[in-house]
């Protein structure tokens, strides 16, 4: 409430000068529970002396710099609503992170990332039906550096990711076909000579998918599963999983890019992608980052959110952070893995949002009544930005040179373009 000064208008002024003076002098009690509207963020400040610059906090205008690797876990996501920023916020972080000799893997299911991979030398690979870009999952995990394993550990673990696999891209299974299919995969292998006490067995050409096939159709009760897995081998999904591996991630920067892929396919793709990565990092320790944008899509199928969950869980023991990207809140939230992946997220990054993601939101973040409101109206690029139980609102900022390579605004894409056009034809 606002009074006017009446007869003290010479003290009001002089209050208000920058005398650092209150000659009014008008105050009031209050107790802990009004006072506490005027703080609706429970932390004020949020730096430290390493790290990369995340944007600027929103309270008091100072940089929000943080280095995700100091926090419990590396692991972070990031909700919005479409058009709220999320992946340029993402592709700021991978672009700052390759300073600090960070290597990074991204799955990139728009082609979004390609002019970053483009800038900084990185590998961006295609993945789909037409393209020569192919990996194999019966391919056994790299052994991990300075650790001696049991023979048969790597086919074991192998085997257990191909059933998996198999249960994505077929659908159902019941416990009988669950079992045979299972017997099925170790015959495979034991048909090229790998079996449980083979050494050497990177040593050794994987099977393919269409050796399972020729497998299952010799055993009694496989004819069905044989049938389903013709489609990947001879069928309209034929040679994506059925060839030898020809990529390496050789680079700091590594995008695979599922724009191209099949709807049907894209779960089982994404499934191979990862484990294929996977194998890489266990392989050797190395400070890294994964990137998985629309990570909902991952999310619909048990085993492959199963596997994104054990990756989350695993991650801080291999020197990874995964970083899960989504705008379908609801649909992460209704899978029972959702919740535990956020859980063992160190990192939340909550952009603008939909009034029907809301009720998940507050309840799994525990926001207050002015934070919700903050989310829902929030400008692009802001919002609230997590880091262990701190966390402030932050404004996403970017440089000038940075802006052109990660804005997905498509009519800046299109002046850009028009602009290197004008440039080459000059």
């Amino acid at each position: 409430m606002t009074k006017k000064a009446h007869a003290r208008t010479e003290q009001a002024f002089n209050s208000c000068a920058p005398y650092a003076t209150d000659e009014l002098y008008v105050v009031r009690n209050m107790n802990t529970e009004p006072l506490s509207t005027t703080f609706p963020f429970t932390s004020s400040e949020l730096s430290s002396d390493h790290g990369i610059l995340y944007g600027l906090n929103r309270h008091n205008n100072s940089l929000v710099i943080f280095d995700r690797f100091q926090l419990p876990n590396a692991n972070s996501v990031i909700f919005a609503t479409s058009g709220a920023g999320k992946s340029y916020a993402a592709k700021l972080e991978i672009l700052r992170s390759l300073m600090l000799d960070t290597e990074v893997i991204i799955i990139d299911p728009e082609n979004e990332y390609e002019a970053l991979s483009n800038m900084v030398g990185g590998s961006y690979l295609r993945v789909s039906l037409n393209s020569d870009r192919r990996i194999n999952p019966f391919d056994l995990p790299r052994p991990i550096e300075g650790y001696e394993e049991e023979a048969g550990d790597l086919l074991r673990s192998n085997v257990i990711t191909l059933l998996g696999l198999t249960k994505v891209m077929l659908g159902d299974m019941t416990h009988e076909e669950e079992a045979l299919m299972n017997q099925a995969i170790l015959d495979t292998y034991k048909l090229k000579g790998i079996t449980m006490e083979t050494e050497n067995m990177n040593e050794v050409s994987p099977p393919t998918m269409e050796d399972l096939e020729d497998v299952l159709s010799n055993i009694k009760g496989c004819e069905s599963l044989a049938q389903r897995l013709k489609q990947y081998t001879s069928g309209i999904f034929g040679g994506i999983f059925n060839q030898p591996t020809n990529v390496k991630l050789d680079n700091r920067l590594v995008v695979f890019s599922i724009r191209d892929l099949d709807d049907n396919l894209r779960p089982a793709a994404v499934y191979v992608i990862l484990n294929f990565i996977w194998n890489k990092i266990r392989s050797k320790l190395q400070r890294r980052m994964m990137v998985i944008d629309e990570a909902w899509s991952l999310m619909q199928h048990e085993d492959s959110a199963r596997f994104l969950h054990g990756l989350v869980k695993r991650a801080r023991k291999y020197y990874l952070g995964v970083t899960t990207i989504t705008q379908d809140v609801e649909d992460f939230m209704k899978s029972d893995l959702g919740k535990p992946i956020i859980n063992n997220s160190a990192m939340r990054l909550l952009l603008r949002e939909a009034d029907s993601a809301m009720p998940s939101l507050k309840e799994v973040f525990h926001l207050t009544e002015q934070e919700e409101y903050f989310l829902l109206n929030a400008q692009q690029g802001e919002g609230i930005f997590f880091a262990g139980d701190k966390h402030v609102a932050i404004q996403i900022i970017s440089s000038y040179n940075e802006h052109r390579v990660v804005t997905t605004d498509p009519e800046e894409l299109l002046q850009m373009k028009k602009e290197k056009e004008d440039f080459e034809a000059r």
